[in-house]
């Protein structure tokens, strides 16, 4: 058979659940929800934290910077998502999945870093809350998110060239809802062996490393909560990183399973729930749980909704 490589094709169908017809209907209504909730929320949270001069603050700033992340990544594939489900031409560009593949990837690599980054924060806003400002100013938080965000991009050129470079032979059948890399390694003609452990040992820098770091600095927070005497002071400690936490457990723990085993061992019908679940889900849910857990962006919701109503 002759090997072609990615770049001689037209372009891609994406499979999707185009073999569960009664399932489509179900998901496309769902998904839309999500979708308008997810942007809905994340604009809400970027707002908020524009508006309200109480959360100029070094947390806020990486939050917002997650928010616009996740509507970034929602739109990277639930438009195209949406069409697939709802229409009969089921296929994307060779130019689009290339596209959609370096942007997904890119803001998901970096949304990894990010979450680590936000450990680091609440670390230093528990256990040294007297030199916080001191430890966290303004240009080291926007060098710590630029950071993020170049070396979540880095990677993920990195990894679009390599996929791309692949000879397919001609196949161009994606069984996903979008061009990922678990997928499109699927239909390589060749062994992919080497390419599954540079992304396992990438995946293990992108995701394991990290998680390592929130796991170091929570257990520095906890030790430095169980020291405060206050109750109150202990729930508000708690509360304010119980967010973030929660984020990071479902983030991580669907990413990992997605990218850090190999690809015979990779179910494709679970690994479309499970990516349904990261990329659609969690960035949905974050400003719900950022905004019922913490009381700052209650009260900044309040202040900016009085003032627009006193003004009138």
């Amino acid at each position: 058979m002759e090997e072609k490589n990615a770049s001689s094709l037209t372009g891609f169908i994406l499979l999707a659940f185009s073999d569960r017809p009664q399932l489509e209907l179900v998901l496309f209504v769902v998904l839309l929800i999500f979708y308008i909730f997810t942007l809905l929320g994340n604009t809400t949270i970027i707002a908020l934290s524009h508006l309200d001069p109480h959360l100029h603050t070094p947390m806020y700033f990486f939050l917002s910077n997650l928010s616009f992340l996740d509507l970034c990544y929602t739109t990277s594939i639930v438009p195209q998502l949406l069409v697939n489900l709802r229409g009969i031409d089921k296929s994307i560009s060779f130019g689009g999945c290339v596209v959609q593949l370096y942007i997904s990837l890119g803001l998901g690599c970096t949304e990894c870093i990010l979450l680590g980054v936000m450990a680091f924060d609440r670390y230093v806003a528990v256990c040294r809350p007297l030199h916080y400002t001191v430890i966290m100013p303004p240009h080291l938080c926007a060098l710590m998110a630029s950071a993020s965000w170049f070396i979540g991009f880095a990677n993920s050129l990195l990894q679009t060239v390599l996929i791309f470079l692949l000879p397919l032979c001609g196949r161009n059948k994606l069984d996903h809802f979008f061009c990922e890399v678990p997928a499109l390694l699927k239909l390589a003609c060749v062994d992919t062996s080497i390419n599954e452990s540079e992304i396992f040992f990438v995946g293990v820098f992108i995701l394991l490393i990290p998680v390592a770091f929130i796991v170091f600095s929570y257990g520095g927070i906890v030790r430095a909560i169980l020291r405060i005497k206050s109750a109150a002071g202990q729930r508000k400690a708690f509360g304010t990183c119980g967010s973030h936490l929660t984020v990071v457990t479902l983030f991580y723990g669907t990413a990992i399973y997605a990218y850090l085993q190999r690809n015979n061992n990779y179910s494709q019908d679970q690994g479309k729930f499970i990516a349904l679940f990261y990329t659609i889900v969690t960035p949905m849910i974050n400003p719900l749980i950022y905004t019922l857990r913490n009381k700052d962006v209650k009260g900044a919701m309040k202040n900016v909704l009085w003032k627009g109503h006193d003004s009138r």
